[in-house]
């Protein structure tokens, strides 16, 4: 689950890339490197660390810092300036950030297909998204939550503008649980349903590629363009490391974990070992090698942006990604 402020991405536009040359910046030679994440440490972060844990990246001649941001709307900003060389981020957002010319580019898919559902407590019966007219729904405030819940409604033959849209932030499970809301969007599967199944309310999840939405890489790995540019060995050797890592992470759900916890004690191991069960064939699914992307569905998910207004007119999305280094990871 995420909260995005796109206003924030113009502040690319007035901090110089020369200005951001810190530990792991791009425009540094050195083989120290850093990866922001999307939010705090989960399972699917867990191939990273155990990569880092196994010394994958030190195979490759990389000493790589892993950071956790302040914000999850900081990522691209970070990655775009050159103060982190790598994030985690959302295809989404990728698409947003470039339209207003930050210029970061996906490396590598992390999941390769929504996470993104809507949740209703099994109590309620809301099975489909029609069920949720007259009803309330709760949401981070994300707009495009809005437009993909718009979506699927209209898969099943609902009316969007018969739901009450309520924005509970960050609180979407406890809002879901308390009564609130009739049902929420913005949580996943591998994740909030898993929370509220073990606080004793079991939910009913619909997933949002089943009702009209198009595929899509919830999680994507991204590097700027003048990191792609300038030193492109160094970011294959990263790819290298990093599928090394989540291959060795499909293998070994306990290893993965334990390599999480070794680095942060506090990690809920009960709910990510569920969480992983559940992720982790999701890093490869329906793909012919981990990171892989197409311009199909990279092209039709902008399209789609585009029709609900998310995007201003038509994008070339070819331009968001690059299977240049996947490819050349797996040789």
């Amino acid at each position: 689950m995420r909260v995005q402020r796109w206003w924030m991405l113009l502040l690319m536009l007035v901090i110089p890339l020369s200005a951001a040359c810190g530990p792991g910046g791009s425009s540094s030679s050195s083989n120290s490197v850093s990866m922001v994440l999307d939010w705090y440490p989960w399972s699917n972060h867990a191939g990273l660390f155990l990569a880092q844990e196994n010394g994958y990246f030190k195979d490759e001649k990389l000493d790589l810092k892993i950071n956790v941001p302040s914000s999850t709307d900081d990522v691209l900003q970070l990655v775009g300036t050159g103060h982190d060389t790598f994030g985690i981020s959302y295809e989404t957002d990728v698409l947003l950030a470039r339209e207003q010319g930050v210029p970061v580019r996906s490396i590598a898919a992390l999941v390769q297909q929504p996470l993104n559902t809507v949740m209703s407590l099994k109590s309620s019966g809301i099975t489909h998204p029609k069920q949720l007219e007259e009803k309330k729904v709760g949401y981070p405030g994300i707009p495009s939550d809005e437009a993909l819940l718009a979506t699927m409604m209209q898969a099943d033959g609902g009316d969007y503008s018969k739901v009450q849209m309520i924005n509970v932030g960050f609180d979407i499970v406890p809002a879901l649980i308390s009564g609130r809301v009739d049902a929420i969007i913005g949580g996943y599967d591998v994740h909030e349903s898993i929370l509220a199944e073990q606080q004793g309310d079991p939910v009913n999840v619909m997933h949002v590629q089943d009702w009209g939405v198009p595929n899509y890489y919830e999680l994507v790995v991204v590097a700027s363009e003048e990191t792609i540019k300038k030193n492109p060995e160094m970011v294959e050797r990263f790819v290298k490391a990093m599928t090394r890592g989540y291959t060795a992470a499909a293998a070994d759900h306990k290893a993965a974990l334990d390599a999480i916890v070794a680095k942060y004690p506090d990690t809920d191991v009960k709910m990510e070992t569920i969480g992983m069960d559940r992720l982790a064939p999701l890093w490869t699914a329906g793909a012919p090698s981990f990171g892989w992307q197409t311009n199909e569905e990279w092209q039709q998910y902008a399209d789609w942006m585009a029709s609900h207004n998310l995007l201003k007119g038509k994008v070339d999305a070819s331009q968001a990604f690059t299977n240049q280094f996947v490819e050349d990871a797996g040789k």
